[in-house]
C-alpha cells in the first residue's frame, strides 16, 4: 500500500521541501542527492542510533559509502570540541563537494549537523531527519545552524538550508513522555503568533495532542511547519519578521543559559511566552483574558508557566547577551493582540518590574 505523506515546500533562495509521513522509505533520502554523491556523513543522537544504522545500511545497499558518528546527547553535543571531531571525521572520510551531511536526532543534533555541512569545504549538501517532536516542528526547519558558547546559545552558526526536511511521524511513539510535551511548547507559540486553529486543536482536545498517532497531533505538526515555512520563506536571515519565530525566546535562552542547557528547550519556551504575555499586558497590548489564555493552553499540556530557580537580575544579565539585542538596547517579541506579533525595546527596569509583579525575586 502506499504511504501517504504530505510536502511542505520552503521556498527561500535554495527551495526545499519538509516530508511528513509515517512509514518512509529511504527513497526520500535519496530523491535529494547530487547524481555524483558518493559518501555520506550521517550524525546521530545515541538513543537514535539503532535507526540510525538502519537507514545507513539501506544507504549503503543503494551504493553509497556512509559512515555513521554517535553524538553526546543534546545540548551537549553542540561544541566546539565535538565540531572538531566531525572536521576530522569528514577529513578521514575525505567528503567532497558533491557528498553529503544526514543528521538524525532532536534539535540539536540537526544544528550541529548542519553546521558540520556549512562549514565543511564552505558548505555542501544537508539533509535534516528531526525525530523528536521540537526537532520536528522547530529546529530541522528554516536553515539555521549552530553551536553554543560559554556566553550564549547558538552564537556561532551560519544560515544552510537543507536539500530536505524528513519528518517520520513514527519516530514520536519512541519519546519519552517528557520530551514529547516539551516539544509543545513551540507547538503553542506558532498558534499564538501566526495560526489560531492550533490553539483551537490543544484547546478542544489536549488530551488527543499526546496520542503520537492521533488526527489531532498530526495535523498540528504540520500547522506548526507551515507556519515556519512561510515565515522563512519571507525573511531567511532575520532581518525581519523571522524575529518573529524567538517569541518567548529571550527568557526562554536565558533560562537554558542559566540552567547550563540543560532546561528542555519547549519547557524554558512556555516560561518565555507566559512572561512576554504579562510584559504585553502591561503595555497595554493584551488583555488579561490573554495572558490567562497563555496560561491555561501551556498549562494543559503539562508545560511551566513560571520560573524560580534564579533571580531576574541574574536572567536579565544573560538577556542582554541575546541575539536580538541591538546596540545595547534589549528588544522581545510581544504580541499586539493574539496573533500579531512586534518587536519591541524593552528598558531593563521594565522587566524587573514585570518579574516581581509576577512573584519572582530579584
Amino acid at each position: 500500500m502506499k504511504t501517504m505523506s504530505v510536502t511542505i515546500p520552503v521556498n527561500v533562495d535554495t527551495p526545499y521541501d519538509v516530508v511528513i509521513g509515517r512509514d518512509l522509505s529511504k527513497e526520500v533520502l535519496q530523491q535529494v542527492l547530487r547524481e555524483n554523491t558518493t559518501k555520506l556523513l550521517i550524525v546521530c543522537a545515541p538513543h537514535v542510533s539503532n535507526y540510525a544504522r538502519e537507514c545507513a545500511s539501506q544507504l549503503e545497499s543503494l551504493g553509497y559509502e556512509v559512515s555513521t558518528q554517535i553524538l553526546p546527547d543534546g545540548e551537549d553535543a553542540k561544541t566546539i570540541e565535538v565540531m572538531t571531531s566531525l572536521w576530522d571525521c569528514a577529513g578521514r572520510l575525505r567528503l567532497g563537494r558533491a557528498d553529503a551531511v544526514i543528521a538524525i536526532g532532536g534539535g540539536a543534533t540537526t544544528d550541529v549537523g548542519g553546521f558540520l555541512a556549512a562549514s565543511w569545504l564552505r558548505g555542501i549538501d544537508f539533509i535534516a531527519v528531526p525525530t523528536t517532536l521540537l526537532g520536528m516542528v522547530d529546529a530541522s526547519v528554516g536553515g539555521k545552524t549552530g553551536i553554543n558558547t560559554p556566553v550564549g546559545k547558538n552564537l556561532v552558526g551560519a544560515f544552510h538550508s537543507p536539500r530536505r526536511v524528513v519528518v517520520d511521524l513514527d519516530r514520536l511513539g519512541t519519546l519519552s513522555h517528557d520530551d514529547y510535551r516539551a516539544g509543545l511548547g513551540e507547538v503553542v507559540k506558532c498558534g499564538f503568533i501566526s495560526d489560531p486553529e492550533i490553539l483551537a486543536i490543544v484547546e478542544s482536545n489536549p488530551e488527543a495532542v499526546f496520542d503520537p498517532r492521533s488526527e489531532e497531533i498530526t495535523e498540528l505538526i504540520e500547522r506548526s511547519i507551515a507556519v515556519k515555512a512561510r515565515v522563512v520563506g519571507a525573511d531567511l536571515h532575520e532581518s525581519g519578521p523571522r524575529e518573529f519565530l524567538n517569541y518567548g525566546h529571550t527568557l526562554a535562552h536565558a533560562i537554558e543559559k542559566i540552567e547550563n542547557f540543560h532546561y528542555r528547550h519547549g519547557e524554558a519556551v512556555a516560561i518565555g511566552c507566559v512572561f512576554a504575555a504579562h510584559l504585553a499586558q502591561r503595555r497595554g497590548m493584551l488583555s488579561e483574558a490573554d495572558v490567562q489564555r497563555h496560561i491555561e493552553d501551556f498549562s494543559a499540556l503539562g508545560l511551566p508557566t513560571f520560573y524560580e530557580r534564579a533571580s531576574i537580575d541574574a536572567l536579565l544579565e544573560v538577556m542582554l547577551s541575546d541575539k536580538k539585542v541591538r546596540a545595547g538596547v534589549l528588544r522581545f517579541v510581544l504580541l499586539d493582540g493574539v496573533n500579531h506579533p512586534v518587536t519591541v525595546k524593552v528598558n531593563p527596569q521594565e522587566v524587573i518590574d514585570c518579574a516581581v509583579s509576577m512573584g519572582m525575586r530579584q
